[in-house]
């Protein structure tokens, strides 16, 4: 019997035509050599002669349904196997044909828009000419999951990358119109969301889809939810509490009344000033998580799960108590972690298996290097993918093998997300739903056998989140993107001497790792040409500037305070604050301090985030004295400060976020500007305005540190890095 299959892999087209006109002779009244004797001719672009040998085929035979049912399942099958192969234009050359046989195989013309979009010949007049929606629209019975791929497609690139307002809003039309036919509403609901949050579209755009989520799933909380999310993406926070407080006043039950909660708690840190309510709500949502802990669901919907992962994470901005802070985390986790693996039994247990065969039988891989996994959606341009670029440059791929996981792949271009992607060994670039289906991706880290994987979200991400707490690789690991999430799932927390208290194992649930110097270091950074002079804001060139660059979360009214009195206190001196707010709020926040404090407003003068990271580290160079904020240090910022030689004030409480500055600082061998209490703060911010010679002593050390100090040595820090890897793995194997 005639192996096609292989022939078929092998590019074997002479000998399938060779057998083919045998059995043709042989049994002309069987299909099976017309059918692959066709393939063959087509995939050398005979199309002619296959049409030829097809037609005769289907003359020859005695039941022409099942003819043309049996050429349309191995023309589909090749069809999927070329487009395994990225052999797109084969895909689409034997979809056509079978466009031709089947005019109305719905599955088919979908395939075929995912083939025009991969060849990037897709257009309007292509999509007009399928026919689509006149098949949608003509009862015959449609394959749910078609729909949805068709309705994804048609979602991101066309909308993402149309110059014409009507061509946007003739694809929207499209959408719009395969609504109603959607059987899986939450599965809809998901892709549309993915869709509009994770491209840069305009609001009004994404707005649109919003009201196409509301079609299918109408008041649903995780629409609803989604919106105060975009609104706050955009800057329009008014309209984001607004919407949170109406899903509070409609969502009266409990689980329903935590994301409530959590989205009004969102929207007021983002817009940021109101610290008044902010602490009344937050008092609010912590009984609520307390409550929820207690209770122990087990079977929460995916939904709230994603949500709830993410619930700890205003609580470092809000008060220095990790002790508190993280026993609520810690169970919250728990139960994070306690539902996914009770969603999906079958693959935790199978990752289990999979890992106890593999420790058993060692050498079952024909590789012997550790494979290393890296777990992230930050790897891109963000504080992450910043910091993290070191690492990634200096690691030793003679002893490693690195491996990428991007469960939030951005379709959009983004230079360093790319730059990432070309330093794996092997990259996972399938992006999720919303709140899609993180399991392929936890499958993938199975299959290729990772041994330690590391986790760049922490508890930022609820993709990640949903991956880890399944357990797909031995050795879990969390680094850089966030405190320790407290998923019992994850085995290690890399930390350094300084930017954890001694006792913070009692309160971590993960084993705290700590690196001999530093638990980040860089290379450097990139800078332009500065665009911003003192006279473009009014501000005498003998003045004193003071500079504090971060978003709303950090604003913190008891820092401010601090920061406003050293203002007052220094003759001549001015305070830049630049940072993500409500710009009416924020700037409200900052005149309400400081008329209290007796400080004039035009001292202060406020400033967007620059378009560029080079541009806004170059505009540095305007201030002479970086004020930090508590409880929640600056970590790029701060790096970024000491790279540009400017001295620093920082606060150093219990917590990492609040010990961020104070490990940098020590590991860039400067010890001026470590203060232990406010108090302190407030005196190391006077004696700088007040002394340029020790700004001068400072900036000096700063600059000569660059050569020698722990902070700015990448390579040295991927070596002990790779010494804790390997050391874990050892202990992990004993």
């Amino acid at each position: 019997m005639t192996n096609w299959q292989d022939l078929l892999l092998q590019k074997d087209y002479d000998q399938i035509i060779s057998y083919s006109k045998q059995g043709v002779e042989l049994y002309p009244n069987v299909g099976e050599g017309y059918y692959y004797l066709g393939l063959a001719f087509l995939l050398q672009s005979k199309d002619e002669e296959a049409d030829n040998i097809w037609t005769l085929g289907l003359k020859n035979s005695s039941d022409a349904d099942l003819y043309t049912k049996e050429l349309y399942e191995i023309l589909r099958q090749e069809a999927d196997r070329q487009e395994e192969l990225k052999e797109y234009q084969v895909s689409l050359t034997i979809r056509q044909y079978i466009r031709r046989i089947i005019p109305q195989n719905f599955e088919n013309l979908v395939q075929i828009v995912y083939l025009y979009l991969q060849l990037q010949i897709f257009n309007i007049q292509t999509l007009q000419e399928l026919g689509l929606i006149n098949l949608i629209q003509s009862g015959i019975d449609i394959n749910d999951n078609a729909l949805l791929q068709l309705i994804e497609n048609i979602s991101f690139t066309p909308i993402s990358q149309s110059k014409s307002e009507e061509d946007v809003t003739f694809y929207l039309g499209f959408i719009s119109s395969c609504i109603p036919y959607v059987q899986n509403k939450e599965v809809g609901t998901s892709k549309l969301i993915y869709a509009a949050f994770s491209q840069k579209l305009r609001l009004d755009i994404s707005l649109k889809f919003v009201d196409m989520c509301l079609q299918l799933c109408p008041d649903s909380i995780m629409v609803l939810g989604f919106l105060v999310q975009l609104y706050i993406k955009h800057d329009y926070y008014n309209e984001a509490l607004e919407v949170a407080r109406n899903i509070i006043a409609k969502f009266p039950e409990s689980l329903d009344q935590t994301i409530a909660y959590h989205l009004l708690l969102s929207a007021l840190m983002s817009a940021g000033g109101n610290w008044q309510e902010i602490k009344v709500i937050f008092a609010k949502y912590q009984s609520l998580l307390s409550d929820l802990v207690q209770q122990n669901p087990v079977d929460m919907n995916r939904f709230y799960v994603t949500y709830i992962c993410m619930s700890c994470f205003f609580a470092p901005y809000i008060q220095d108590i990790p002790q508190d802070n993280r026993a609520i985390q810690n169970k919250v986790m728990s139960l994070v972690q306690s539902n996914m693996q009770h969603y999906q039994p079958e693959i935790t247990q199978r990752f289990q298996n999979n890992q106890r065969s593999r420790r058993e039988s060692p050498r079952s891989r024909k590789s012997s290097k550790l494979r290393i996994g890296y777990l992230a959606t930050s790897l891109r341009q963000h504080s992450v993918g910043w910091l993290a670029r070191s690492l990634f440059q200096h690691f030793d791929r003679d002893s490693f093998e690195i491996y990428g996981y991007f469960p939030e792949y951005s379709q959009c271009k983004d230079f360093l997300q790319e730059w990432y992607v070309r330093q794996m060994h092997k990259s996972f670039r399938e992006g999720v739903d919303y709140w899609g289906d993180n399991f392929l991706v936890a499958e993938q880290i199975d299959r290729d056998q990772i041994d330690l994987l590391v986790d760049l979200e922490s508890m930022t991400s609820g993709n990640c989140c949903d991956i880890l707490a399944l357990k797909p690789a031995p050795l879990q690991v969390s680094w850089l993107g966030w405190d320790a999430s407290g998923l019992p799932a994850i085995d290690y927390y890399i930390a350094d001497p300084y930017v954890l208290p001694e006792n913070a194992q009692e309160y971590y649930s993960e084993k705290i790792w700590r690196l001999p110097k530093t638990y980040i270091a860089v290379d450097g950074f990139e800078t332009s040409i500065a665009t911003l002079r003192r006279s473009d804001l009014d501000i005498p060139a003998d003045a004193i500037v003071y500079f504090s660059s971060q978003k709303s979360y950090k604003r913190h009214p008891d820092i401010v305070r601090a920061q406003l009195q050293i203002i007052r206190k220094v003759p001549n001196s001015y305070f830049i604050i630049k940072g993500l707010a409500d710009e009416t709020s924020m700037q409200n926040f900052f005149y309400e301090i400081a008329d209290s404090e007796g400080v004039e407003r035009d001292y202060l003068k406020f400033l967007p985030f620059a378009k560029f990271e080079a541009e806004h580290r170059a505009n540095m160079a305007i201030a002479d004295i970086v004020l930090d904020t508590y409880p929640y240090n600056g970590a790029t910022t701060t790096m970024e400060t000491l790279w540009m030689g400017i001295p620093m004030v920082t606060q150093v409480g219990e917590q990492f976020v609040a010990r961020n500055s104070y490990t940098m600082m020590m590991n860039a061998g400067i010890t001026e500007g470590i203060a232990w209490n406010i108090q302190e703060y407030v005196e190391w911010g006077v004696k700088f305005g007040m002394d340029p010679q020790l700004r001068q002593t400072v900036a000096w050390k700063l600059r000569q540190s660059r050569k020698t100090s722990p902070l700015w040595d990448g390579r040295q820090f991927a070596k002990e890095m790779e010494n804790a890897y390997r050391q874990m793995w050892e202990i992990h194997n004993g």
